[in-house]
């Protein structure tokens, strides 16, 4: 069965959609230039045959002119005469280079005709006429043009412009417009079959959606449908494609619209949009407003200094919280929200009768990162070998977003390769370039400091294989990743809600154990630590500050709590005393220090073990779970390196090997703390 087509859009008269909408919007534009050019032209022309002004001259002096024939012509106008003098003569009272001059006469002068009879009679080869009264209005007209041009001009550069991007609003009519997309259910192709790993989200958003079908059902008892529901989580976790899903399901229309589409250059321009989109809204209810990124308007008012920008914002916050739940609120229309930062909100937009429904979604659990695994592995193909659950255990704290960009690269990595399917080595690499980034194979690395990363890895894979507290190894690589020079991944067991402080004891030894064993080998420590460093002293502190996990300081909460944060000071200060702010580093340190001399005996008690393992970094550079309990357990690998493949296909095609003096690689035993040739 063919799936219905979306309802075509009818074509409006002259616009967007019309078969010739887009001609005559080229036509009127090119009418317009050469009305632009011309009028320009004209302008030119008009100011350069322009005279200046002309000089009165008393009649005495004019008729003397005439009669020395230094008259080139006069034009007589009722009681006026107008003319100009020939080249090289001197205007009486004039500027020098005057040629134009007017006389005034008194009334009657020319009425008889005998006065006008004399002066032609003395004109010599003056010219002389009268003016064509007709071309006075021409007279009169002719010094508007240029205003006339210039007004034309603004009108349709400007204002015309404004007026065509304003839409049916008028000149800056669009600002106060908002810029919602509206999304029906044929138009979008998500389902709530295409969510997953967040159950109980996608329940409580279903619920939403059995409202907008049946009201009545649930106005059965006296109950009412809830105005807002927001979803919150951090990025990735599938907010918005909730939202979508939304639109996919409900028999409604659906409003979407983020946050920063309110904020514009103009005061005041936000809450109109927001009175604009729920006048929309109202008038096509039942419906569904989405707000997309809702802390970017939404935030607590009064915190910090006000400035334009800052009550700007508050306007429109205030819009939201008067549409949402004011004097004129209609059941009919739910708002649908979402933000990564609800501590950020002000309390009176997630109060009950605004966002009624606080839904949060979380991060998957391994069940959950199995079907998110599925749902994105629908439209590629999979191989034999590859196991969705294995990877769902190896991605713990991964998003939903994450996991699709896993599903994605793994796909462009297998094409790159040549490949049918994907493999599971695909998963693994496309995993690995997702959390840490793209291996560095190409990267020259010097022999010193491989060894003394493969020391560094090795020392953590011997303490996270005898910790029994830690999550069971999973592979050690030393091949370059993003900024890491090498890594130990662990697969966890399940996913961990709370850490107990066994575990927190045995993650920070594993961060100890790279430092110590490369101190131990290579007698000298380098920068490689720094993450490890970081990671177990902002562990040690929580433990104190936060958890309650010291003895010493007991059960006291010494963290900074948001919730207690005053909105009206700039800073905040801390809850305990100086004392107690000493006692906190002298308990970290001590912490610190115990755990760090414990990783040190266990090492020195297994420097056998960390030496093979080392070796086996060097000679393989990557070794997986395996291959780690083989090496722990005395057992020597015998699988063969990259070089050693690609000498048998050298061999293959006829090239002749020189064969390697030492088939076991190179000898990584040191002696007195000196690092060795290479092998």
């Amino acid at each position: 069965m063919s799936e219905p087509k979306p309802p075509e859009r009818p074509f409006r008269k002259n616009g967007r959609n019309s078969p010739n909408g887009g001609g005559m919007r080229v036509g009127r534009g090119l009418f317009g230039w050469v009305l632009f050019i011309s009028l320009a032209i004209m302008l030119v022309m008009l100011l350069r045959n322009s005279s200046p002004q002309p000089q009165t001259i008393l009649m005495s002096d004019f008729e003397n002119l005439l009669s020395n024939n230094h008259v080139e012509k006069f034009v007589i106008d009722g009681n006026e005469v107008e003319g100009t003098v020939k080249e090289n003569v001197q205007l009486p009272g004039a500027a020098p280079n005057s040629k134009y001059f007017n006389v005034e006469y008194p009334e009657g002068n020319f009425s008889n005709g005998v006065y006008l009879a004399k002066l032609m009679s003395q004109r010599g080869d003056a010219g002389a006429g009268a003016k064509n009264q007709s071309n006075l209005l021409m007279n009169i007209l002719l010094p508007l043009v240029p205003w006339l041009l210039i007004f034309g001009f603004v009108w349709f550069f400007v204002f015309r412009q404004l007026r065509n991007s304003a839409g049916a609003g008028g000149m800056l009519g669009s600002f106060g417009k908002s810029k919602h997309k509206i999304t029906a259910k044929d138009h979008t192709n998500i389902t709530f079959d295409d969510v997953a790993g967040i159950e109980e989200a996608k329940e409580e958003v279903m619920e939403i959606v059995e409202f907008l079908k049946n009201p009545k059902k649930f106005q059965r008892l006296g109950g009412r449908i809830p105005r807002g529901v927001l979803l919150v989580g951090e990025p990735g976790t599938g907010k918005t494609l909730l939202a979508k899903a939304i639109a996919g399901e409900a028999d409604c229309p659906f409003f979407s619209i983020s946050g920063s589409d309110f904020v514009e250059m103009f005061v005041g321009v936000g809450a109109s949009r927001v009175r604009d989109l729920f006048k929309q809204a109202k008038d096509n209810s039942p419906c569904i407003i989405f707000l997309d990124e809702i802390d970017a308007v939404g935030r607590r008012r009064g915190s910090g200094f006000s400035s334009g920008g800052h009550d700007e914002r508050e306007q429109t916050l205030n819009a939201i919280l008067v549409e949402m739940d004011g004097f004129d609120t209609n059941d009919q229309v739910i708002v649908c929200a979402a933000t990564n930062r609800v501590d950020v909100l002000d309390p009176a937009l997630t109060r009950p009768g605004r966002f009624d429904r606080q839904i949060y979604v979380p991060l998957p659990d391994v069940k959950g990162r199995l079907e998110i695994l599925k749902v994105h592995s629908r439209k590629v193909k999979l191989g034999p070998n590859v196991d969705l659950q294995r990877l769902a255990r190896a991605t713990p704290g991964f998003s939903g977003a994450d996991l699709a960009a896993i599903i994605n690269e793994s796909a462009l990595g297998a094409t790159l390769a040549g490949k049918e399917f994907i493999e599971q080595d695909d998963l693994e690499e496309a995993r690995d370039k997702v959390r840490w980034g793209r291996a560095r194979k190409s990267r020259a690395i010097d022999e010193k400091e491989k060894i003394a990363t493969a020391y560094h890895e090795a020392g953590h894979a011997v303490v996270q294989y005898l910790e029994k507290d830690a999550d069971p190894i999973h592979k050690v690589t030393i091949i370059p990743r993003g900024n890491y020079g090498g890594a130990t991944m662990a697969l966890p067991e399940k996913d961990r809600m709370s850490q107990s402080r066994k575990w927190c004891y045995a993650f920070m030894k594993v961060c100890f154990g790279g430092r110590i064993a490369e101190e131990m080998f290579t007698g000298d420590i380098n920068t490689g630590a720094s993450g490890d460093i970081r990671q177990a002293s902002g562990l040690a502190r929580k433990m104190i500050r936060d958890w309650g996990m010291s003895d010493r300081l007991g059960f006291v909460f010494y963290g900074d709590d948001d919730s207690k944060m005053n909105y009206f000071e700039l800073g905040g200060g801390r809850d305990y005393s100086e004392e107690t702010a000493k006692a906190i580093d002298e308990e970290t340190k001590r912490l610190i220090d115990t755990l760090y001399d414990e990783t040190r005996k266990l090492l020195e008690a297994n420097k056998d073990r960390v030496e093979a393992i080392a070796k086996a970094l060097v000679r393989y550079e990557t070794l997986d779970a395996s291959e780690v309990d083989r090496i722990m357990k005395g057992e020597t690998l015998t699988k063969p390196t990259v070089g050693d493949l690609l000498e048998k296909e050298q061999g293959r095609r006829g090239v002749v090997v020189q064969p390697s003096a030492d088939p076991q690689g190179p000898d990584l035993t040191l002696g007195g703390g000196a690092l060795p040739a290479p092998g």
